[in-house]
């Protein structure tokens, strides 16, 4: 997630918890941004450093558990730049200039300067971010699909380049014959179906047997997937996009909820504020006054109701506002104790962490060295197979 400053409602039901359900299930490395900031905001960095600490509290008070997740900065990581400087040597510049984020989002920020080689190649070091984790699922909204399929492509790319190793084909055969006999014989019978005749079920068979070896190391196993489809070891897997639904929690203004509209409600925001900004929201025009009546799919409180409200209070406000019943601030008020109780555990964790600011830099410090054991060993394969292993 990029370093833009305290988040709102919508990144907690569009992203963070589905990142706090996620965390149990896989593992994961969540990380700030920063470098990709820096590639809209280059002209004036300083206020990233403290979004990032407004990040990741927020992130730990939505219930991001440092025990169950890698918690890092990006830029603590190094790792992750040279992997891009040496994508960057075989990614061809068409692919970068074809993503279809990169127009779209010159015509958006027209007011900024971005004819940068980093605005260009931040789908590339997108790509470095996940494939230094050899990472095998990444959450993303529709619009980020795009992005996961250029790192397909460039892991791809790079593996057909680099993936045979000197001595790859004695490898493989010294890996089957590790397997034993019958195993062999059933590995090399799946490999022919396949590749003589695209059997696909035959493909799935062979690699389940492979995934399956216990007594053959890690690399045999990406040797053998490499050779299964007729290329190499499998240096960099290539990921799949594991879809984030939508969020369905709208602006108080009936909008996409963003900062940059101002009809957000932050996770810290203080109950006060809380109460005061939806009593202020705009509801059906047709209800100018009291005992006119009103259609729920017109007001934007609706949007809110339709998020935190049960069944039961949904009828209630559809019979209420159509037929006058209840006035805009009483249909306000389910929401407004919906919110506050949403709000009030985040912002009781926000507040235990802002008292400790050193608790917060240490669980960054411990997931930025945690992230660094995973990339370096990346890496080090990586160096070694594009010749630049010296030692």
């Amino acid at each position: 997630m990029r370093a833009t400053g305290r988040l709102h409602l919508g990144h907690y039901h569009g992203v963070l918890k589905n990142w706090a359900r996620l965390q149990h299930e896989y593992e994961c490395f969540f990380f700030v941004a920063d470098w990709h900031g820096l590639t809209t905001e280059y002209e004036d960095p300083h206020g990233i450093q403290g979004h990032v600490w407004d990040l990741v509290t927020d992130w730990l008070a939505a219930g991001v558990n440092p025990g169950s997740a890698t918690l890092f900065i990006q830029s603590q990581v190094p790792e992750h730049a040279e992997l891009h400087l040496l994508l960057s040597m075989m990614t061809p510049l068409s692919w970068l200039e074809r993503v279809p984020t990169y127009k779209d989002q010159q015509e958006k920020l027209r007011e900024k300067d971005l004819s940068t080689y980093g605005f260009l190649g931040y789908p590339l070091l997108q790509a470095a971010d996940i494939l230094i984790y050899r990472a095998g699922q990444v959450p993303v909204g529709a619009d980020q699909v795009a992005h996961v399929e250029l790192t397909r492509e460039v892991a791809r790319r790079f593996n057909h380049l680099y993936g045979r190793e000197p001595g790859f084909e004695e490898a493989v055969t010294a890996a089957i014959k590790k397997m034993g006999k019958k195993q062999a014989r059933i590995y090399a019978d799946n490999r022919r179906k396949y590749q003589e005749q695209g059997d696909e079920s035959a493909l799935e068979a062979a690699r389940a047997l492979v995934q399956n070896q216990q007594n053959i190391t890690l690399g045999d196993k990406e040797r053998l997937n490499g050779d299964l489809e007729g290329g190499g070891k499998v240096i960099l897997p290539e990921p799949q996009s594991l879809l984030t639904p939508a969020s369905k929690m709208p602006g108080l203004d009936g909008q996409k909820m963003s900062k940059s509209y101002g009809n957000f409600i932050s996770l810290r925001e203080e109950p006060d504020d809380v109460d005061a900004k939806i009593r202020r929201m705009p509801t059906d025009p047709a209800r100018v006054r009291r005992s006119d009546p009103g259609t729920p799919e017109k007001c934007p409180v609706w949007e809110f109701h339709k998020v935190y409200s049960d069944e039961r209070t949904r009828q209630w406000v559809q019979e209420g506002c159509t037929s006058a019943g209840i006035g805009c601030l009483e249909c306000k008020k389910p929401v407004i104790e919906a919110v506050q109780a949403e709000l009030e555990p985040i912002r009781r964790r926000a507040e235990d962490h802002l008292r400790n600011p050193d608790l917060v830099r240490t669980i960054v410090s411990e997931g930025c060295e945690e992230a660094r054991e995973v990339a370096r060993a990346t890496l080090d394969e990586v160096r070694s197979v594009m010749g630049l292993q010296y030692r």
